[in-house]
């Protein structure tokens, strides 16, 4: 267990370094041994403190899970890097097949809280936002492939190709997360830049990064 310094710190960054402890806590130990005096502990501060800033482990857990969804959807928004609508969708997917988007400890974690999505209203709002959010930027970058493209293609096409590319990538990313030294002998970068140019109607073979 890594305890953090917190002593002396601005707010945000205490609580910060409360979320990343229960992320930490969550990862080695599930959402159950995630409790208030374990994250505490690995803090290096009361369960008292912790219970100023979120009130209670529900309020903790929503919190982390926010920020957990918000950091994988900038890991892979910064993967884009720069360049054509290609170039960038194609750094995305890339992001989203790889470390550290594409883990054990990152899928250990994110299967924690997606269990409680489905019975605790705060967690399915933390849910559908991250889903929007990152189901918006792919939207964007397959619009703007096909512009650049040239092809018409309408809004409705563009959102219904973005649910499947992004239903895609989530497949990936588990099979990938768990799959080991499986998956490490494969090009899973190309596995997936090949599948999403099929799926959007482009040549594999000009659909390079």
């Amino acid at each position: 267990m890594t305890r953090r310094t917190f002593h002396h710190q601005p707010e945000a960054v205490r609580q910060n370094d409360l979320i990343a402890a229960t992320l930490d806590s969550i990862a080695e130990l599930g959402l159950a041994g995630a409790t208030v005096r374990e994250v505490a502990a690995r803090a290096g501060v009361t369960p008292g403190l912790i219970r100023r800033y979120f009130v209670n482990k529900e309020r903790l857990v929503a919190a982390a899970y926010r920020t957990f969804i918000s950091d994988l959807t900038a890991a892979a928004a910064t993967g884009c890097g720069d360049g054509s609508a290609h170039s960038r969708l194609a750094g995305l997917i890339r992001a989203s097949v790889t470390a550290p988007v594409a883990d054990g400890r990152t899928l250990s974690i994110w299967a924690a809280f997606i269990g409680t999505v489905n019975s605790d209203p705060v967690m399915a709002e933390a849910h559908r936002e991250g889903y929007r959010r990152f189901r918006d930027l792919i939207e964007q970058l397959v619009g703007e492939v096909m512009a650049e493209r040239g092809s018409l293609a309408s809004a409705e096409d563009i959102r219904r190709q973005g649910i499947v590319l992004n239903a895609l990538l989530d497949g990936l990313w588990i099979e990938i997360s768990m799959g080991g030294d499986d998956f490490a002998r494969l090009d899973v970068v190309r596995i997936a830049l090949d599948s999403v140019a099929i799926l959007l109607g482009i040549d594999p073979a000009e659909f390079r990064e």
